[in-house]
């Protein structure tokens, strides 16, 4: 089984055309699931809908709590990119050895359609989750990166491994 924690950020945001923002409503993940076709057996749960700007402290404590107390050794974290490092960091502090939990995100709304990236995304942190050792990593664009060896650059808006 693969616990999938929804905490918001860029992959879930819709668009309201009519002001012109983007907002949250409710998760996209089954919705991808289901379009992919995915026969895995997934579980999803959404603990929060927020920007990473947004979350404080307690927002990353229940993230934290929620991977404790999974059952399930494979979790995939949906979350904003902005902080996406910050809460791995926080996760790797933590007694969660006999787990693998994957970060991913998205750097454009899946509501967006094809333009986003957050279908791909997904979809490589499901294959990650089963084949990664136990350990806390990031996922986006393909490539997977130890929390602790990656960086956002914000001017290409890709995540860079630390050399």
């Amino acid at each position: 089984m693969i616990k999938i924690l929804i905490t918001g950020g860029t992959f879930d945001k819709s668009y309201d055309s009519i002001n012109g923002v983007l907002f949250f409503e409710k998760t996209h993940i089954p919705q991808m699931l289901k379009r992919s076709k995915c026969k895995l057996s997934v579980n999803v749960e959404t603990l929060m809908m927020k920007d990473s700007l947004e979350m404080d402290k307690n927002d990353v404590n229940k993230i934290v709590d929620a991977c404790k107390r999974e059952k399930s050794e494979m979790i995939i974290i949906t979350h904003g990119t902005d902080r996406m490092i910050n809460t791995a960091e926080k996760l790797s502090k933590e007694n969660l050895n006999n787990k693998t939990i994957i970060l991913t995100g998205a750097m454009i709304p899946y509501a967006f359609g094809s333009s986003s990236d957050g279908f791909f995304n997904l979809g490589c942190a499901l294959s990650f989750v089963q084949t990664l050792p136990k350990g806390i990593y990031i996922t986006m664009h393909g490539e997977y990166f130890d929390w602790s060896s990656v960086k956002k650059n914000k001017k290409k808006g890709i995540f860079e491994r630390i050399k």
